[in-house]
């Protein structure tokens, strides 16, 4: 399949967001570029997973392709799962500590516009305030 075409009815892909934290207890988020669809809203790394790579494959890279950051695999903790019926997906939520300075980042320019790190009480905020992806429903586990 390629990007955009639409999944066959019973067929499903498979997708993964990405949170890093740092040792503040800060979450990375990226602002998505005005011409994708959510245009501007707040957002985890992620996307789908490629064929011949399994999540945490899809993840790392991923974080590396939009961010310019290599994460190691080993330090990933999958910590949410979840099959979407009406986007046609199995939803992988990684979660990854690292301290990574944002003036090194290297953004995707046609992806990603902004980053920010963000503690809990700004991450919430922006989540009431409906400034996240509105596909980011599991806030709860995020911080528990």
């Amino acid at each position: 399949m390629q990007r955009g075409e639409n999944i066959p009815k019973g067929l499903y892909h498979l997708v993964v967001s990405v949170w890093i934290v740092n040792q503040q207890g800060q979450y990375l988020l990226s602002q998505r570029h005005p011409d994708k669809q959510y245009p501007l809203y707040w957002e985890c790394t992620g996307g789908a997973v490629l064929s011949g790579e399994n999540s945490l494959q899809g993840a790392v890279r991923e974080v590396k392709e939009e961010l310019g950051i290599t994460l190691a695999p080993e330090q990933g903790k999958l910590i949410y799962q979840f099959r979407r019926e009406d986007m046609q997906d199995f939803y992988d939520v990684w979660l990854f500590h690292a301290d990574i300075d944002i003036k090194e980042m290297v953004l995707q320019k046609t992806e990603v516009v902004d980053v920010q790190w963000v503690n809990q009480d700004k991450l919430l905020n922006m989540f009431q305030k409906k400034q996240l992806h509105p596909l980011i429903t599991y806030i709860d586990t995020l911080i528990s």
